[in-house]
């Protein structure tokens, strides 16, 4: 069973950074893309970041210049850099990501459970 597990969320003063980071566990033949979404109290779930397995990126208008996203193929891991934090990036931050468990298998889109990402004025 594949699973993606976020860290790195909490409480940062405005101007500050965290970085977040997810793994992804279980069957995996390939993962491709991962991207990292939002979702503030009362807003719809928006597209913070999305890299390739070639490490192409793109961003959310509000976040370049300030969020940088990066992955270690060999673990699995996507990370989110964010820098310059403001009370409106508060919000939860999940992962996600189109996997194949098998090389015969269908790719399938999976969501980690959160992280909590609150950015103080």
């Amino acid at each position: 069973q594949v699973q993606l597990v976020e860290s790195g969320g909490g409480l940062v003063q405005a101007g500050g950074s965290l970085r977040l980071s997810c793994a992804a566990s279980g069957s995996i033949f390939s993962i491709d893309p991962m991207a990292w979404y939002r979702q503030a109290p009362g807003k719809q779930r928006e597209l913070v970041a999305h890299i390739t397995s070639s490490g192409s990126t793109t961003y959310a208008d509000s976040v370049k210049g300030r969020f940088t996203t990066s992955r270690d193929n060999a673990k699995n891991t996507v990370y989110l850099q964010m820098n310059s934090l403001k009370p409106e990036d508060t919000a939860v931050y999940y992962c996600n990501a189109i996997i194949a468990a098998t090389r015969w298998s269908i790719r399938r889109n999976y969501w980690g459970e959160g992280t909590q990402v609150t950015v103080s004025s």
